[in-house]
Protein backbone atom coordinates (compact mmCIF):
# COMPACT_ATOMS: atom_id res chain seq x y z
CA UNK A 1 0.00 0.00 0.00
CA UNK A 2 1.28 3.61 -1.10
CA UNK A 3 1.11 6.76 0.64
CA UNK A 4 -0.14 9.68 -0.56
CA UNK A 5 0.90 11.92 1.81
CA UNK A 6 4.15 13.50 0.11
CA UNK A 7 2.75 13.87 -3.60
CA UNK A 8 -0.58 15.66 -2.26
CA UNK A 9 1.81 18.18 -0.35
CA UNK A 10 3.92 18.73 -2.87
CA UNK A 11 1.01 19.38 -5.05
CA UNK A 12 -0.76 21.93 -2.98
CA UNK A 13 2.42 23.38 -2.45
CA UNK A 14 2.87 23.75 -6.21
CA UNK A 15 -0.80 25.05 -6.33
CA UNK A 16 -0.10 27.76 -3.47
CA UNK A 17 3.15 28.87 -5.49
CA UNK A 18 0.83 29.78 -8.21
CA UNK A 19 -1.24 31.40 -6.82
CA UNK A 20 1.24 33.41 -5.04
CA UNK A 21 2.90 34.80 -8.64
CA UNK A 22 -0.67 35.47 -10.17
CA UNK A 23 -1.47 37.29 -6.87
CA UNK A 24 2.10 39.34 -7.27
CA UNK A 25 1.00 40.32 -10.74
CA UNK A 26 -2.32 41.52 -10.41
CA UNK A 27 -0.92 43.89 -7.75
CA UNK A 28 1.78 45.55 -9.57
CA UNK A 29 -0.63 46.15 -12.40
CA UNK A 30 -3.17 47.47 -10.31
CA UNK A 31 -1.18 51.09 -9.73
CA UNK A 32 -0.95 52.23 -13.75
CA UNK A 33 -4.82 50.77 -14.37
CA UNK A 34 -5.65 53.12 -11.60
CA UNK A 35 -3.69 56.17 -12.77
CA UNK A 36 -4.77 55.47 -16.42
CA UNK A 37 -8.38 55.80 -15.43
CA UNK A 38 -7.65 58.66 -13.60
CA UNK A 39 -5.96 60.46 -16.48
CA UNK A 40 -8.04 62.21 -19.30
CA UNK A 41 -8.39 60.22 -22.87
CA UNK A 42 -6.76 61.68 -25.89
CA UNK A 43 -9.85 62.26 -27.25
CA UNK A 44 -11.31 64.54 -24.46
CA UNK A 45 -7.69 66.30 -24.54
CA UNK A 46 -7.82 67.39 -28.47
CA UNK A 47 -11.64 67.86 -28.52
CA UNK A 48 -12.55 72.09 -30.23
CA UNK A 49 -14.47 74.45 -28.01
CA UNK A 50 -17.53 74.61 -27.90
CA UNK A 51 -19.69 77.74 -29.36
CA UNK A 52 -20.46 78.80 -26.38
CA UNK A 53 -16.48 79.07 -25.02
CA UNK A 54 -15.55 80.60 -28.31
CA UNK A 55 -18.23 83.58 -27.87
CA UNK A 56 -16.86 83.72 -24.54
CA UNK A 57 -13.26 84.20 -25.41
CA UNK A 58 -13.80 86.40 -28.19
CA UNK A 59 -16.37 88.95 -26.94
CA UNK A 60 -15.28 92.24 -25.77
CA UNK A 61 -14.70 92.81 -21.91
CA UNK A 62 -16.89 95.83 -20.56
CA UNK A 63 -16.09 99.33 -21.62
CA UNK A 64 -14.16 98.19 -24.80
CA UNK A 65 -15.67 98.62 -28.11
CA UNK A 66 -15.40 95.32 -30.73
CA UNK A 67 -13.12 96.20 -33.52
CA UNK A 68 -14.11 96.08 -37.15
CA UNK A 69 -13.28 93.56 -39.21
CA UNK A 70 -10.31 93.50 -41.42
CA UNK A 71 -11.59 94.26 -45.03
CA UNK A 72 -7.99 94.23 -46.41
CA UNK A 73 -8.74 97.90 -47.83
CA UNK A 74 -6.94 101.05 -46.53
CA UNK A 75 -9.00 104.76 -46.16
CA UNK A 76 -8.10 106.92 -49.04
CA UNK A 77 -5.70 109.85 -48.84
CA UNK A 78 -7.55 113.44 -47.93
CA UNK A 79 -7.21 115.71 -51.33
CA UNK A 80 -4.95 118.62 -51.45
CA UNK A 81 -8.51 120.48 -50.86
CA UNK A 82 -9.00 118.98 -47.74
CA UNK A 83 -5.74 119.32 -46.58
CA UNK A 84 -5.08 122.36 -47.76
CA UNK A 85 -5.12 125.86 -44.82
CA UNK A 86 -8.42 127.80 -45.84
CA UNK A 87 -7.53 131.28 -46.66
CA UNK A 88 -7.79 133.96 -44.39
CA UNK A 89 -11.14 136.48 -44.23
CA UNK A 90 -9.20 139.64 -45.42
CA UNK A 91 -10.67 142.57 -43.40
CA UNK A 92 -10.27 146.55 -43.43
CA UNK A 93 -9.92 148.69 -40.59
CA UNK A 94 -12.61 150.36 -39.20
CA UNK A 95 -10.95 153.61 -40.09
CA UNK A 96 -8.23 153.48 -42.99
CA UNK A 97 -7.18 155.97 -45.27
CA UNK A 98 -5.08 155.21 -48.57
CA UNK A 99 -3.23 156.80 -51.25
CA UNK A 100 -1.35 156.18 -54.71
CA UNK A 101 -0.81 157.06 -57.81
CA UNK A 102 -2.33 155.28 -60.91
CA UNK A 103 -0.37 153.51 -63.02
CA UNK A 104 0.03 154.40 -66.64
CA UNK A 105 -2.11 157.89 -66.21
CA UNK A 106 0.37 159.78 -64.15
CA UNK A 107 -2.76 161.03 -61.87
CA UNK A 108 -3.25 160.35 -57.90
CA UNK A 109 -6.01 158.20 -55.91
CA UNK A 110 -7.35 158.50 -52.46
CA UNK A 111 -9.75 156.23 -50.99
CA UNK A 112 -10.83 156.84 -47.18
CA UNK A 113 -12.91 154.14 -45.06
CA UNK A 114 -15.21 155.08 -42.14
CA UNK A 115 -17.53 151.59 -40.74
CA UNK A 116 -18.04 149.73 -44.22
CA UNK A 117 -18.76 153.18 -45.91
CA UNK A 118 -15.99 154.55 -48.45
CA UNK A 119 -15.42 157.42 -50.62
CA UNK A 120 -12.53 158.21 -52.95
CA UNK A 121 -11.40 160.89 -55.67
CA UNK A 122 -9.00 160.49 -58.74
CA UNK A 123 -7.21 163.46 -60.24
CA UNK A 124 -4.91 163.74 -62.78
CA UNK A 125 -5.13 167.64 -62.64
CA UNK A 126 -7.23 167.39 -65.87
CA UNK A 127 -10.04 165.11 -65.08
CA UNK A 128 -11.55 163.98 -61.66
CA UNK A 129 -14.44 162.23 -60.21
CA UNK A 130 -15.72 161.09 -56.42
CA UNK A 131 -16.92 157.80 -55.97
CA UNK A 132 -18.58 156.62 -52.96
CA UNK A 133 -19.82 153.28 -51.94
CA UNK A 134 -18.76 150.25 -49.62
CA UNK A 135 -16.12 147.72 -48.24
CA UNK A 136 -17.24 144.54 -47.28
CA UNK A 137 -14.45 141.17 -46.52
CA UNK A 138 -11.85 143.34 -48.09
CA UNK A 139 -13.40 144.01 -51.10
CA UNK A 140 -14.04 147.70 -51.87
CA UNK A 141 -16.70 148.92 -54.38
CA UNK A 142 -17.34 153.01 -55.34
CA UNK A 143 -18.48 154.32 -57.92
CA UNK A 144 -19.15 157.31 -59.58
CA UNK A 145 -22.12 159.95 -61.02
CA UNK A 146 -20.56 160.21 -64.42
CA UNK A 147 -20.51 155.71 -64.31
CA UNK A 148 -16.76 155.43 -63.18
CA UNK A 149 -16.51 152.80 -60.55
CA UNK A 150 -13.19 152.06 -58.46
CA UNK A 151 -12.92 147.81 -57.33
CA UNK A 152 -9.99 147.11 -55.07
CA UNK A 153 -8.73 144.07 -52.61
CA UNK A 154 -7.44 145.87 -49.31
CA UNK A 155 -4.78 143.59 -48.13
CA UNK A 156 -1.54 143.87 -46.14
CA UNK A 157 -1.97 147.87 -45.40
CA UNK A 158 -2.56 148.26 -49.35
CA UNK A 159 -5.63 149.03 -51.47
CA UNK A 160 -4.65 147.10 -55.04
CA UNK A 161 -7.28 147.64 -57.72
CA UNK A 162 -8.40 149.48 -60.86
CA UNK A 163 -9.92 152.52 -61.58
CA UNK A 164 -11.93 153.26 -64.65
CA UNK A 165 -13.47 156.57 -65.81
CA UNK A 166 -14.23 158.08 -69.15
CA UNK A 167 -13.48 155.23 -70.78
CA UNK A 168 -10.16 154.82 -69.64
CA UNK A 169 -9.02 151.93 -67.27
CA UNK A 170 -5.63 152.01 -64.85
CA UNK A 171 -4.89 150.19 -62.24
CA UNK A 172 -3.40 151.53 -58.96
CA UNK A 173 -1.36 150.26 -55.47
CA UNK A 174 -2.35 153.04 -52.77
CA UNK A 175 -0.25 152.20 -49.54
CA UNK A 176 -2.33 153.23 -46.37
CA UNK A 177 -1.42 156.98 -45.20
CA UNK A 178 -1.49 159.73 -42.15
CA UNK A 179 -2.03 162.95 -42.22
CA UNK A 180 -1.18 165.52 -43.79
CA UNK A 181 -1.24 163.12 -46.46
CA UNK A 182 -5.00 162.44 -47.80
CA UNK A 183 -7.86 163.69 -49.23
CA UNK A 184 -9.15 167.29 -48.93
CA UNK A 185 -11.91 169.24 -50.11
CA UNK A 186 -13.54 172.83 -50.19
CA UNK A 187 -16.42 174.89 -51.48
CA UNK A 188 -18.19 177.84 -51.33
CA UNK A 189 -20.95 180.03 -53.19
CA UNK A 190 -19.50 182.55 -55.54
CA UNK A 191 -21.46 185.25 -57.82
CA UNK A 192 -24.76 182.68 -57.98
CA UNK A 193 -22.30 179.56 -58.80
CA UNK A 194 -21.40 176.77 -56.56
CA UNK A 195 -17.36 176.55 -56.54
CA UNK A 196 -15.48 173.39 -55.32
CA UNK A 197 -12.60 171.63 -55.45
CA UNK A 198 -10.64 168.68 -54.40
CA UNK A 199 -6.87 167.75 -53.57
CA UNK A 200 -5.01 164.34 -52.87
CA UNK A 201 -1.84 164.85 -50.84
CA UNK A 202 0.85 162.19 -50.73
CA UNK A 203 4.36 162.48 -48.47
CA UNK A 204 6.87 161.34 -50.88
CA UNK A 205 9.46 159.31 -49.24
CA UNK A 206 12.83 161.59 -49.85
CA UNK A 207 10.98 164.50 -48.37
CA UNK A 208 8.20 166.58 -49.51
CA UNK A 209 4.76 166.22 -50.63
CA UNK A 210 3.06 165.35 -54.09
CA UNK A 211 -0.30 167.01 -54.72
CA UNK A 212 -2.91 166.90 -57.23
CA UNK A 213 -6.09 168.63 -57.65
CA UNK A 214 -9.20 170.36 -59.77
CA UNK A 215 -10.94 173.58 -58.75
CA UNK A 216 -14.57 174.27 -60.62
CA UNK A 217 -17.13 176.78 -60.46
CA UNK A 218 -20.72 175.50 -61.68
CA UNK A 219 -19.60 173.56 -64.69
CA UNK A 220 -16.17 175.80 -65.74
CA UNK A 221 -12.98 174.38 -64.44
CA UNK A 222 -10.95 177.13 -63.22
CA UNK A 223 -7.39 177.23 -61.73
CA UNK A 224 -6.63 175.28 -58.60
CA UNK A 225 -4.22 176.40 -55.97
CA UNK A 226 -1.91 174.39 -54.37
CA UNK A 227 -2.51 173.42 -50.72
CA UNK A 228 0.61 174.37 -48.16
CA UNK A 229 2.75 171.36 -47.27
CA UNK A 230 2.41 170.65 -43.88
CA UNK A 231 -0.49 172.83 -43.20
CA UNK A 232 -2.85 171.73 -46.28
CA UNK A 233 -6.04 172.85 -44.46
CA UNK A 234 -4.90 176.44 -44.74
CA UNK A 235 -7.13 179.37 -46.43
CA UNK A 236 -6.71 179.54 -50.25
CA UNK A 237 -8.20 181.59 -52.86
CA UNK A 238 -10.39 180.07 -55.39
CA UNK A 239 -11.71 182.33 -58.27
CA UNK A 240 -11.38 185.13 -56.50
CA UNK A 241 -13.04 183.81 -53.35
CA UNK A 242 -11.28 182.21 -50.06
CA UNK A 243 -11.84 179.08 -49.34
CA UNK A 244 -11.30 176.92 -46.76
CA UNK A 245 -10.07 173.12 -47.57
CA UNK A 246 -11.54 170.51 -45.21
CA UNK A 247 -9.72 166.93 -44.53
CA UNK A 248 -11.82 163.74 -45.58
CA UNK A 249 -13.29 163.78 -41.38
CA UNK A 250 -14.83 167.09 -42.12
CA UNK A 251 -16.84 166.47 -44.97
CA UNK A 252 -17.23 162.44 -45.32
CA UNK A 253 -20.93 162.06 -44.26
CA UNK A 254 -21.70 164.49 -46.90
CA UNK A 255 -20.73 162.03 -49.51
CA UNK A 256 -21.67 158.94 -48.48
Amino acid sequence: MSRPGPVITLAAGAVLAVGLGVASAIAAQAPVTEAAARAPSTAETTAPPTAEATAEATAPAAGESAAPPATGQTSPAPSAQETAAPEPVRTAPRKADYGGRVKGNGGLIAISIRDGKAIGYFCDGRAEAWFKGTESGGELRLTSRGGGRVTAELDGGRARGLVAIGGGKWRFVAPTVVKPSGLYRATAMVRGARLRAGWIVLKNPNGGYTQVGAAFEGETQVPVPRLQDGRPTAPVTVGGATLQPEDVDGFIEELR
